[in-house]
């Protein structure tokens, strides 16, 4: 790309509005003491807005090399104890947590202006709840899943067919079959931070800290 080039998309980039829209207004002073109380008020109002994907986040996390990696998962709960999802222990992911169990989530609804960042350990729930978790999927997700595969180079789009097809076969013969390596994990958050847009940038940010008398409400800078 040329300087020229990169000068007019910085120019594009820059005329881009944002937030040029009506947004919400998030008065911290009346936020409540649990943090997942604020989380799921906001969740329901972005489903009861009819955004689309209100509850995927982008997980974080480390590889070996100490390298930041990061994906779009789907939300599988949220309460007092922590924040869910699944993978399969042999994923990217799953190898990761493995060596770095820590991990952040970050959620954002874009209509609203509104982002929620989650940083804490990483754990594993008992494998009846990881069992229950895969059975939940639909029958092709079970047949990929069981492939474990994921993430691995793709040289064969045919072959890919074949082996997905003897799997969903497997899965149909036994609808209780369970892959002992998907696994349900929970983020149990230190750091939660709430973060609502304003159009004249002075955004309005909480973060609840955990520390040893429970959780601690801290206003940050825009």
């Amino acid at each position: 790309m040329t300087e020229k080039n990169t000068s007019t998309v910085r120019d594009w980039l820059r005329g881009i509005e944002v937030f040029a829209r009506p947004l919400p207004e998030f008065a911290p002073d009346l936020a409540p003491a649990e943090p997942s109380e604020l989380f799921l008020a906001w969740l329901t109002a972005a489903v009861e807005a009819g955004l689309p994907d209100p509850h995927a986040m982008t997980l974080s996390t480390v590889d070996e090399s100490g390298d930041p990696d990061a994906r779009v998962l789907i939300l599988k709960n949220a309460d007092p104890s922590g924040f869910q999802f699944a993978a399969h222990a042999a994923s990217p992911k799953g190898m990761q947590i493995a060596g770095t169990p820590r991990a952040a989530l970050t959620f954002y609804w874009p209509e609203f202006g509104r982002q929620v960042r989650v940083r804490g350990a990483v754990r594993p729930e008992p494998a009846d709840r990881c069992a229950a978790d895969f059975l939940a999927r639909g029958e092709t997700a079970r047949a990929e899943a069981l492939l474990a595969r994921q993430s691995r180079y793709l040289t064969d789009p045919d072959e890919r067919e074949r082996v997905l097809e003897a799997s969903l076969a497997r899965v149909k013969a036994d609808p209780g079959l369970v892959d002992p390596d998907w696994t349900l994990y929970t983020v149990v958050p230190d750091v939660i931070e709430f973060w609502q847009a304003a159009a004249t940038r002075v955004h309005v940010r909480l973060r609840y800290e955990r520390d040893t008398t429970g959780w601690q409400r801290r206003r940050l800078w825009s």
